[in-house]
């Protein structure tokens, strides 16, 4: 038996189905879509991605990737042509939404809209005065439990003996009273720590 130099009607319509179907359907389906039978598709599809039993089929597989990867390749022009394009569809359909945000990715593409993201570091000298005093109540916020001589072991101990205790009442809710019991446990500490000054 001679090499063979020509794919078979199957073989390039398998070769289609794979590349126009990348990430949709699998080899097995592809195989089954151009013809070969369903007991041997997967068989088949596996042969045929094979660069030592078919290389004129995984040959032409490459080609026509080749050939998709420049025909839907994504550059300036074709990508600003086609926001137009769906702006001027969406203007049609009045939904200006999505006109205005077709226009906005426009100009983004073309370089009209530049983001800025500023990222500030430093040290505490470098704060004014408002600042450090701003930036010293939210720490004081923040850890307040800790400064109040509240640990968060206490805490826990707190709102485990609050829990059982409810869990423990007759015509308990469930959904309601663990929320409520919270609320009452930081009205508590609230309370407590008021009471110290």
């Amino acid at each position: 038996m001679g090499q063979v130099t020509r794919l078979t009607e199957m073989q390039m319509k398998f070769a289609h189905e794979i590349v126009s179907n990348e990430g949709r359907k699998n080899g097995t389906e592809c195989a089954i879509s151009a013809g070969y039978a369903e007991d041997s598709a997967g068989v088949r599809a596996a042969e045929l991605q094979n660069p030592k039993r078919f290389p004129l089929v995984v040959r032409y597989i490459g080609e026509l990737r080749d050939e998709y990867q420049k025909k839907y390749a994504v550059t300036f022009e074709r990508h600003i042509a086609e926001l137009g394009k769906l702006r001027m569809e969406a203007l049609k359909k009045g939904a200006w939404s999505a006109a205005i945000n077709a226009e906005v990715a426009r100009g983004k593409a073309a370089g009209l809209y530049i983001e800025q993201k500023i990222i500030r570091t430093g040290k505490i000298d470098d704060l004014s005065e408002s600042e450090l005093e701003n930036r010293m109540k939210e720490i004081i916020d923040q850890y307040s439990p800790i400064l109040e001589g509240i640990g968060t072991d206490d805490l826990k101990e707190k709102v485990k003996a609050k829990q059982k205790k409810l869990r423990l009442e007759p015509g308990h809710n469930k959904t309601k009273k663990p929320l409520q019991s919270l609320k009452t446990i930081k009205n508590s500490k609230d309370d407590s720590s008021n009471s110290s000054f």
